[in-house]
């Protein structure tokens, strides 16, 4: 990462450097609890703002067709085999006519859209304001930056037929979560959640199918909203599967 890169800070579409760089992020200010009672005053034009990110992500997906939503650690570089993994899945999504939407970052973001890039296919980066994030990546075609995690994550559930999860951290989860508790509670109809890297996912599963499951906190069927695998054929072939199952209803 250049000094440049460094210096820069994403707000939503605004790019900020040096003395224009903020101390905390839009998030950070509408959840926080204590400060100045001028929000008050300030929250109903939040809400515009709000509105606005959900208008310009609409606007800009409405027509991108089916996709798959690609998710992994920004940590893991392109010395990873995740990485690689990651790149050959997103060639084998666009081959199956879908367009790979990621989180626009580095890692295994950056990998998705490359593969969906050298495959010719679109290729989709939501991006994020966070304190260190330096805007989307190179390989990213089409790509929106968000203020806001809910109005980001609300895109990736409406524009999604399916998620390739690979190993990430809590990001990850989270959007792994999100989706799992909409599919849980049929806010939004069943797609396909492929785990990559069973090594990774295993210990996860074994908590959920014993102590969550066996502890009344969730049903068995719960857990099998998920598919572990670990190669980029598997993965491809469960989305296929998957396709072929909803072409056959």
């Amino acid at each position: 990462m250049t000094p440049e890169e460094r210096d820069r800070h994403r707000k939503g579409p605004i790019t900020l450097r040096r003395s224009q760089r903020p101390g905390r992020t839009t998030d950070q200010r509408l959840l926080e609890e204590d400060g100045p009672t001028d929000w008050v005053h300030t929250d109903p034009w939040r809400v515009m703002r709000i509105q606005s990110e959900f208008v310009e992500g609409f606007g800009a997906l409405a027509e991108l067709g089916p996709a798959i939503s690609i998710f992994g650690s920004a940590r893991l570089g392109e010395d990873s085999p995740y990485y690689d993994c990651a790149v050959e899945i997103a060639r084998g999504v666009v081959e199956m006519g879908y367009a790979v939407i990621t989180g626009g970052g580095p890692g295994i973001m950056e990998a998705g859209n490359r593969g969906a890039q050298e495959a010719d296919g679109v290729s989709v980066g939501l991006g994020i304001e966070l304190p260190h994030e330096h805007g989307l990546n190179k390989h990213v075609d089409l790509g929106v930056d968000f203020r806001y995690f809910f109005v980001r994550k609300m895109m990736f559930v409406k524009y999604s037929s399916g998620f390739v999860v690979m190993p990430g951290g809590f990001g990850t989860f989270d959007e792994l979560f999100e989706a799992l508790c909409l599919m849980q509670t049929h806010k939004i109809d069943l797609f396909p959640v492929v785990l990559v890297g069973r090594d990774y996912w295993q210990g996860l599963l074994d908590w959920l199918r014993t102590t969550v499951v066996d502890g009344g906190m969730a049903n068995p069927p719960d857990i099998d909203l998920m598919r572990v695998v670990d190669t980029p054929q598997e993965a491809l072939e469960m989305l296929r599967k998957y396709a072929r199952e909803e072409t056959d209803t």
